[in-house]
């Protein structure tokens, strides 16, 4: 081989990062806004907007509130669910399982399977117990947090095989990268604009650089979080079939629930408060953050507290089981774990963020737009040294070969198309009726048509001024959303500040300045000029975003 190990490698992260690019973008963009899904799906709630501003509650009486609102909406239910508000969500929520129908006639034939119980759930205010008023149905954040992983209209294990593929493609990527930028630190203090090719180099490595230990780390734990996914041979040796123990010791925050038929012996459950004040006494002060209770009014119910984790870097919950008819301990999880499970425990925190105060949550966010930047600067790097590569047969009236057109198009609809598209979703959860039959797809189906289509017209017309017209769209959608939210029900920018709602205000803060940007990025389109014009009149004449200087220009 002429060439030496470093300049081996450049092939390899050119095309490591190229072919998954597109997908790689997607699910930096998902996942970037997954670290404020709460903030996300609160926002798409405005029927929530007016109890955020509600006082901290004491959890003792805000579980006693939910116990009586269970009881009365709930009484037949074998498992109850209790969410006590926190710093990001302030409001109580309730959750119950609702048994298939026991009749005759609701009985499933011989050729059908088993209907499943189905889950219902309510909303509290913390401070006088009553239901607040029901929000409208949407998937909120978690649309994004699931998209990053699972993908969406297809099987969630196909979707998260391939988002798998790609991560390793990007941590072979990252990897090379380092290995073939030698200035690799100098280039990141480097940055020379209208250069055309160089500016993009530039601002390639810039990001790259000022977030490579996030980058390494958010795309190795990712990998760690599906680890039993993509290679389950050492769980299949160990634990053959014994799925319940494998289960148990390593996820074991899950070892508190009762798998105990119910007897039918009525019983009436312990009063909660003392249970919430042995288990914040176990664990040294700390709060109760959800209370799941298995059997509700029988014999053999029990109660399951989970320890509230901020500030914990691993992922693994504590919990405290009690007889929910005595008060007896019964058992303690999460807190003797092996390191094997300790170890996966902190790479999957990690990698979600939820340890994070908000400063820290907020700089895991610029991380993750960085990665987002990262990733577009290399697709259209890509695309501006192939077009300088053809600048002298486009000189002279001739075509660009159909893979640069392609990679052009695909640039488009992903880099401007995405952006376009989520705005898309948060409009269409303010526009689509409430009253509509399954609207939390309604909303997801406005998503990718709005995907769909700036997909396909980048395909058809890789152009320059397609690049400004998808760029300005999402750019103003966005900028008006905080518009749009008073004008739909929900608290408005001025009122939340006031208020100090600052998880409602942030969204609307975030989206004014993700508009600015974009519309700034349309409005730097329309300002630059091609550096070669083409006299050809076919398509592709009218040169697309980022068109390569040739050589030695601005020098």
């Amino acid at each position: 081989m002429k060439e030496g190990f470093r300049q081996s490698m450049a092939w390899l992260h050119t095309w490591s990062g190229l072919l998954v690019g597109w997908v790689l973008f997607m699910v930096f963009a998902a996942g970037t806004s997954a670290y404020f899904r709460d903030e996300i799906s609160l926002w798409m709630k405005p029927e929530l907007h007016a109890g955020t501003a509600a006082p901290p509650a004491v959890p003792e009486q805000a579980v006693a509130w939910a116990l009586q609102h269970l009881q009365d909406k709930a009484a037949g239910s074998p498992r109850w669910t209790i969410e006590l508000p926190s710093e990001r969500e302030p409001l109580l929520r309730t959750g119950w399982t609702v048994p298939p129908p026991a009749t005759a006639a609701s009985a499933p034939r011989a050729d059908e399977r088993p209907r499943r119980a189905r889950f219902a759930s309510a909303t509290l205010d913390p401070a006088t117990g009553r239901p607040v008023a029901a929000p409208r149905e949407t998937r909120g954040g978690d649309f994004f947090y699931r998209l990053h992983f699972d993908l969406h209209y297809m099987s969630a294990i196909w979707g998260r095989w391939i988002v798998g593929c790609c991560a390793m493609f990007m941590l072979v990527a990252i990897v090379s990268g380092i290995v073939t930028h030698k200035r690799i630190f100098k280039d990141f203090f480097t940055f020379r604009p209208k250069k055309g090719q160089r500016s993009w180099l530039d601002a390639h490595n810039a990001t790259a650089v000022l977030a490579l230990p996030y980058h390494l780390m958010i795309t190795y734990t990712g990998l760690v979080t599906l680890m039993f996914l993509y290679m389950p041979w050492g769980q299949e040796a160990v634990y053959k079939d014994d799925r319940q123990t494998f289960i148990a010791e390593v996820f074991p925050s899950s070892a508190g629930f009762s798998n105990q038929k119910p007897t039918g012996m009525a019983a009436p459950l312990v009063p909660a408060d003392a249970l919430l004040r042995e288990a914040s006494t176990a664990w040294h002060g700390a709060a109760v953050s959800r209370v799941v209770i298995s059997n509700p009014g029988d014999a053999t119910a029990r109660v399951t507290l989970y320890r509230q984790e901020a500030g914990k870097l691993s992922a693994n919950q504590s919990s405290m089981s009690f007889d929910g008819t005595t008060g007896q301990l019964l058992g303690r999880a999460g807190e003797d774990i092996a390191p094997a499970s300790e170890t996966r425990g902190v790479l999957y925190g990690l990698h979600i963020g939820r340890f994070a105060h908000p400063l820290l949550r907020w700089l895991f966010f610029a991380s993750g737009v960085a990665g987002c930047v990262m990733v577009a600067t290399g697709l259209l790097l890509w695309s501006a040294k192939e077009r300088q590569k053809h600048a002298k047969a486009l000189a002279k009236g001739g075509r660009v070969g159909f893979g640069l057109r392609l990679v052009d198009g695909l640039n488009l609809g992903a880099v401007a198309g995405l952006p376009l598209a989520m705005a898309v979703f948060f409009w269409a959860n303010r526009c689509v009726p409430v009253s509509i039959a399954e609207r939390p797809a309604a909303e997801i189906a406005c998503f990718f048509w709005a995907w769909g289509l700036a997909a396909v017209a980048g395909l058809a017309w890789p152009a320059r001024r397609l690049w400004q017209i998808q760029l300005a769209l999402g750019g103003l959608l966005f900028a008006l959303l905080p518009v749009l939210n008073p004008l739909t029900g929900g608290m408005g920018l001025v009122a939340s500040l006031a208020a100090g709602a600052w998880r409602i205000a942030g969204f609307d803060l975030t989206a004014l300045t993700l508009g600015a940007g974009l519309l700034a990025a349309a409005w730097h389109v329309g300002q630059r000029k091609p550096a070669a014009k083409p006299r050809a009149t076919a398509p592709e004449a009218d040169a697309p975003f980022l068109v390569a200087e040739p050589a030695g220009a601005g020098r």
